[in-house]
């Protein structure tokens, strides 16, 4: 039978569609010749539909919407002399003068040993994680007893430098010094924002630029999304302070 034909290129029957499937139609015919990719088209999610989620699934949407995160190891050591060394991808930057770090502390009966242990000697450390070291960082948030230190766990070894109780990472290529300033609770879910001065900053060699600014990806520094995606980092650009 001779196929039919208008000057359109589209089959006869194309014009003839029921009309519950006209409106599905006009979708395919956007799709297929207007965004062919159909990178413009966006699935909407309400917080209605984000409770409805099971609970992993709702745990990596929120956890991922946010983007992409610096991921580090805070060392802390308590007053008997136990280490602790967990990781964290919520560090942010507070201020440069005076320096300010935060991150944000979990519940206590969720991720007790961290803020305990900082409460008690004020000085706690931050290392950068790498690609030779991610796996065992990664490990680190495991519930380990308290008598047990993650440093000796996954593998890691701790760096103690002269005048400082915190442990480094020795294997970390990036790594600074925070005194506790202020916990500050978040009554909305039981977290604190842990807020710590710099004090001192530990950098391999050729990270640094002449202007102070630090090209951590010559450091190998990777940055997290969500609670166990890492990723390398590419440099892209850096642009000229922004004017009116």
């Amino acid at each position: 039978m001779k196929e039919e034909y208008g000057k359109t290129g589209f089959h006869k029957s194309c014009f003839f569609m029921p009309k519950k499937n006209i409106y599905y139609g006009m979708i395919l015919f956007f799709r297929t010749f207007l965004w062919p990719n159909g990178s413009n088209f966006m699935k909407s999610f309400s917080i209605e539909q984000i409770k409805l989620m099971d609970r992993f699934t709702r745990t990596h949407f929120i956890n991922t919407l946010s983007g992409f995160k610096s991921v580090s190891l805070i060392g802390t050591i308590n007053k008997s002399g136990q280490t602790n060394l967990a990781i964290f991808s919520n560090l942010v930057h507070i201020g440069a003068d005076p320096a300010l770090i935060g991150f944000i502390n979990r519940p206590t009966e969720a991720a007790p040993h961290t803020i305990a242990y900082l409460q008690e000697t004020e000085f706690y450390t931050v290392n950068h994680i790498n690609q030779e070291i991610y796996t065992r960082a990664h490990q680190t948030s495991a519930k380990y007893p308290e008598h047990i230190s993650e440093f000796e766990a996954v593998g890691l070894t701790r760096l103690f430098r002269p005048g400082i109780s915190a442990p480094f990472v020795e294997e970390s290529n990036i790594q600074y010094l925070l005194k506790l300033e202020e916990v500050i609770p978040i009554k909305l879910n039981g977290t604190f924002l842990v807020v710590g001065s710099l004090q001192q900053a530990f950098i391999q060699e050729d990270v640094m630029d002449e202007d102070g600014y630090l090209s951590i990806e010559k450091a190998n520094s990777l940055c997290s999304l969500g609670i166990n995606g890492y990723y390398e980092t590419t440099f892209l650009d850096k642009l000229p302070y922004a004017k009116p």
